[in-house]
């Protein structure tokens, strides 16, 4: 049987990134977000005939050209980009402490994403409808208007209903939320309305209070959820709706450079071995391996020389 080729869309937001140097004047510019890193890791695992494409809103202005050539570079599709007239992407600064420790600040309270299924007459929507999975996060819904949020929970049932494939992953920043319940209500109506979950065991508990693994793993089993990955860090994925015989046999890192995008990763190693029919055993073991890989690197995204110069 011929393995059908699957047309994937990844909804959010990207940034503008500044890495702040140790001298004045010293930055680097590099280009993030949470669903951007899973496109980019999807598409180095997924085979080439596999389409995957970000989805977003960005500005005209020349910083948002530069971050459309980096996506593109990738291998990442961009021909549902919408480009705001008077909007412009957010930005974040990185500043390292002499630990190691990364701190963040953020500008994105205008960015373009915030505009997404807003003021384009559906036309974004429409465009999701010719994709065979949609992945988005919390992240994603936090920078919506209520009414966007709204419009695409509506979208996501004529969607499924359809035969589409939705995914979702916490991504729970407390910071974009007005307050807690609110977090609560909509990130709960984003695990009912979705085929392929992947909550992290951190987010869940700070955001319902759960007390441990077990517990996040019925509540979610409890909204229906029959597939996914539980995301315990270096412990290793679990199931969620499926039960195996015997866990993958997860590789373990001795020295952890840069935990940033270690979700984001593992979220598009594990989708690539999905959208290829292959079990749910080989996508935890896949996810995995590609979230082990990113964490010995500083930074989201590792330099695709670097990468592909690798052996897994």
């Amino acid at each position: 049987m011929q393995r059908q080729r699957k047309k994937i869309a990844c909804v959010g937001e990207a940034m503008i990134e500044l890495s702040l140097g140790s001298s004045e004047g010293a930055a680097r510019v590099g280009y993030a977000g949470d669903t951007l890193n899973t496109a980019i890791y999807l598409r180095r695992n997924a085979p080439a005939d596999h389409d995957v494409h970000f989805v977003s809103a960005v500005g005209q202005d020349p910083l948002s050209d530069r971050m459309l050539a980096f996506i593109e570079a990738e291998g990442v599709g961009t021909a549902y980009m919408r480009r705001s007239p008077d909007r412009v992407p957010g930005l974040y600064a990185i500043t390292t402490d002499d630990a190691g420790e990364r701190s963040f600040t953020y500008w994105r309270e205008t960015s373009a994403a915030r505009t997404l299924f807003t003021d384009d007459a559906g036309e974004t929507l429409a465009a999701l409808s010719g994709f065979d999975i949609v992945y988005y996060s919390a992240i994603t819904l936090a920078i919506l208007s209520p009414d966007a949020r709204a419009r695409f929970f509506d979208w996501i049932d004529g969607f499924r209903a359809s035969g589409g494939e939705v995914a979702f992953d916490s991504n729970y920043r407390p910071k974009l939320w007005p307050d807690v319940a609110t977090a609560r209500r909509e990130v709960e109506t984003a695990w009912r309305k979705c085929d392929i979950a992947f909550p992290s065991v951190d987010d869940e508990m700070d955001l319902f209070g759960d007390v441990d693994a077990a517990a996040v793993s019925a509540r979610l089993e409890g909204y229906g959820l029959s597939y996914g990955a539980l995301k315990r860090g270096g412990e290793g994925p679990l199931p969620i709706g499926v039960t195996l015989p015997v866990l993958p046999s997860y590789r373990r890192v001795d020295k952890v450079i840069d935990t940033t995008a270690a979700g984001d990763s593992f979220v598009g190693g594990f989708l690539a071995e999905h959208a290829q029919g292959r079990p749910i055993d080989a996508a935890l073991l896949a996810g995995h391996d590609c979230a082990a890989r990113v964490i010995t690197h500083p930074g989201a995204i590792v330099p695709r020389d670097i990468w592909f110069s690798e052996v897994s």
